[in-house]
Order: structure tokens, then sequence, then C-alpha cells
């Protein structure tokens, strides 16, 4: 049987127009059972049920107090979460959210091509990539480096596209654990043209599927 995922993508703030190409992109991942919502009720109820829930470039306060205190109980008692790009632009009001991602977005420079470094291959998500990926995104800058406390397996090579401003050491995506959950994020994927790139869907589904302790994901 598939394993289940909660995918949210409710925004209370920017909206990326690459959500329904994202969501079908997860959908089509293949290992997956995808439940998609928007209704912040869907986290107020248990969540034991799912493998991982996935933050798909949402933005803003987008969670209840209740869908809050379920979503922390959930990950701390064993449960996945994946956090994608605009992932990091939300529950500013809500401390522990930072912690659980690791990391919150401050600001991007355009929209443009760059270089992406490798980190770490032996990883689900990137293990299918050579030691440099060229691609375009936004290039998020972080407050904090979230080194330290996740495992980072991306990073952004700061000489290869304009404006970046966090220098040699630039994470773009890493995993880490939380009480006995998982947590994958990756600030790639702000273009719907990312969903039609193998190697970022190859990218998505490790990480995914690493939070959601596939069995081919368990390293």
């Amino acid at each position: 049987m598939a394993s289940r995922l909660l995918v949210h993508t409710r925004t209370a703030d920017y909206r990326h127009d690459s959500i329904p190409a994202a969501v079908a992109a997860v959908r089509a991942l293949g290992g997956f059972e995808v439940e998609h919502t928007e209704d912040p009720a869907a986290l107020e109820g248990p969540l034991e049920a799912y493998a991982a829930v996935v933050f798909l470039s949402t933005s803003g306060d987008i969670l209840t107090p209740a869908g809050r205190q379920r979503l922390a109980g959930y990950v701390e008692a064993g449960g996945g979460f994946a956090g994608v790009h605009a992932a990091a632009c939300t529950e500013y009001g809500w401390p522990y959210y930072g912690e659980l991602l690791g990391a919150r977005f401050d600001r991007h420079p355009d929209y443009q091509p760059g270089r992406v470094i490798v980190e770490e291959r032996g990883h689900p998500a990137t293990r299918h990539l050579s030691s440099v990926w060229e691609f375009t995104d936004e290039w998020y800058d972080f407050r904090s480096n979230p080194r330290g406390t996740a495992r980072i397996l991306l990073r952004a090579d700061e000489s290869s596209y304009d404006g970046g401003r966090m220098g040699d050491d630039h994470p773009l995506a890493w995993c880490r654990e939380q009480g006995r959950g998982r947590v994958f994020y990756t600030a790639l994927g702000h273009a719907a043209d990312a969903c039609a790139d193998p190697d970022f869907l190859a990218h998505l589904r490790g990480g995914i599927g690493w939070a959601a302790r596939l069995a081919e994901s368990a390293s």
C-alpha cells in the first residue's frame, strides 16, 4: 500500500502560481497516495495516518492554534515533515516552526540561473546528482544558517549568480531530526518549470521519501 502524504498549500501571503503544477508533480512521483488540501482544519485532526505532511510553497501564518499543536505533536512522535520553497516563508508567528524547519526565509535576488553544489551525495534527495547542478531559481537567503542543527545536502554557489548575501556557506536543502520525527526542506522549486525537471523531481521524491521513511529512502 502506498504511503499517504498530506500536501498543504494554503497561502496567507505571496502565492506562487506554480502550486498547481507542483501538486501534480508530487502526485506523479510514485510511491505516495496524496491528499491535497488548503483547509487549516485538515491539520487539526489526527495525522498519524500520514507518512509525512508536506508544506508546498505555503506562506504566512496558515495554521490554527489547534493545528500548530497537532503538527508539533505529530512530528515529535515520529511523523515526517517536508517543506518546499516558500515553506520557509510560513508561520513566522510560531517560534517552534522555525526550529522545526531549521531556518527561515530572509530575501531573494531575481529569478536567474546559477549553480548548486551537492554537499552530500549519499542522501536519497541527492544521490542522483553530479557534484554540481545547474539550475534556475530564486536562490533564497535565510535569516540564519541551519548548519549545526541540520544535515546540509545542497548549497548555493553565490559566484554563479547575482545578489546572494550568505557567502560561501549558503545552504539550500537539508534534513534534520525533530524529536522522533524527520524533517526535509528544499529552497528550490519557485517556478512551474522545475516540475518538469527530472533532477528536481528526483530530489523532491528522495527528500519526501526520506522524511516519510520509505524503505528505499531510509538512509
